[in-house]
């Protein structure tokens, strides 16, 4: 009997201990838990979250447990659904620290440091990289001078193609060109680098067979096809002219003429204004060189590159644009273009 009584005892005992080891446990559980969601965290820890458009609750709380900023990925998730259970994450850069609470690292990833919200930015059919520089930078995308220091060399960027583009000391910017324009999602505060690629790799998805067909059939390389599509780009003012216009260009270069378009004066201008030298703005003026340009003035677009490939069978050499760029008027004769043009130029009247 005494011996079931000290066996009880012994029981009563353990289940004492073990509720209370519970309840300590669960004291200081409930004080670790607390103070990190209250941020009461003795040793500081930094990180720098990155979030990016279409990242998950999952995707944010695995990189805050990992980095230390929270001490369980669950326990951040079931706070944010009892808390917050519509809330949307905003791409861009966070500056977190372990002594954050949640509620303040939930209003923190508001309001990014660095934001990379995406922004939808058009870059127009014959927009050079000056245009572009300038609307990038407009839009928050990344600096001007960066984009431009990023389409001086093709040698950060990896695509077949541009391993047909010349070596020259008088090509300005090597991947004008080839920033092929359309409207892009970029995302705001991206390295330039990361822009231009994205742009050569919209060129590169659009190279047709039917173009390399051409340069293999005319002796030409892709990249002086783009060079006098460029050209087309910015002489074509209306619809339905550029097959015409490349065919004046066409007939000038097989000819040995000097192709004398305006437009590349004005490329050569805006390249002087950027510091550039005489011997790089002269080698873009048709007036001066030999035949084309050192490189291209602009981005065409499909359109004129095809022009340039489907151009027209004509004998003209000669054209000029009148009522503002309304009508175009085209001969094989100078004295009839000289003539026509003192008539019809007061039509242009911008």
């Amino acid at each position: 009997m005494a011996k079931k009584k000290k066996n009880k005892a012994v029981k009563a005992v353990a289940a004492v201990f073990i509720v209370i080891l519970i309840a300590v446990a669960g004291y200081f559980g409930y004080t670790f838990v607390g103070n990190d969601i209250n941020g009461n965290e003795e040793y500081k820890t930094d990180y720098n979250l990155y979030i990016a458009d279409g990242d998950s609750q999952y995707d944010v709380s695995q990189r805050l447990y990992q980095n230390g900023i929270v001490v369980s990925d669950s326990l951040w998730s079931n706070w944010m659904d009892r808390h917050y259970p519509d809330y949307a994450y905003i791409a861009g850069e966070y500056l977190l620290t372990n002594d954050m609470s949640y509620e303040e690292i939930a209003q923190k990833l508001q309001s990014p440091d660095i934001s990379h919200q995406a922004v939808s930015v058009c870059i127009p059919e014959g927009y050079n990289v000056f245009d572009i520089a300038t609307t990038l930078e407009e839009n928050g995308i990344c600096s001007g001078s960066d984009f431009l220091e990023a389409c001086r060399s093709k040698d950060d960027y990896d695509y077949s193609f541009l391993s047909e583009l010349p070596e020259s000391d008088t090509i300005a910017y090597e991947l004008e060109g080839f920033l092929f324009p359309a409207t892009y999602d970029f995302a705001e505060n991206t390295p330039a680098t990361e822009i231009v690629d994205e742009m050569l790799g919209a060129f590169a998805d659009r190279i047709t067979e039917n173009w390399r067909t051409y340069c293999n059939e005319n002796g030409v390389t892709l990249y002086e096809l783009v060079t006098l599509a460029s050209i087309v780009e910015k002489e074509t003012l209306g619809e339905g002219v550029a097959e015409n216009i490349a065919s004046v260009f066409i007939n000038r270069l097989e000819s040995s003429q000097k192709l004398q378009s305006d437009v590349t004066i004005d490329y050569g201008n805006a390249l002087r204004s950027n510091g550039f030298d005489d011997n790089v703005v002269t080698s873009y003026n048709t007036y001066k060189c030999p035949a084309l340009p050192s490189g291209p003035i602009c981005n065409p677009g499909v359109a004129n590159i095809d022009a340039v490939v489907n151009h027209a069978d004509t004998d003209y050499y000669y054209f000029f644009s009148y009522n503002n760029g309304a009508d175009f008027y085209f001969t094989d004769d100078y004295d009839d273009f000289s003539e026509n043009w003192e008539r019809l130029k007061d039509t242009n009247t911008d």
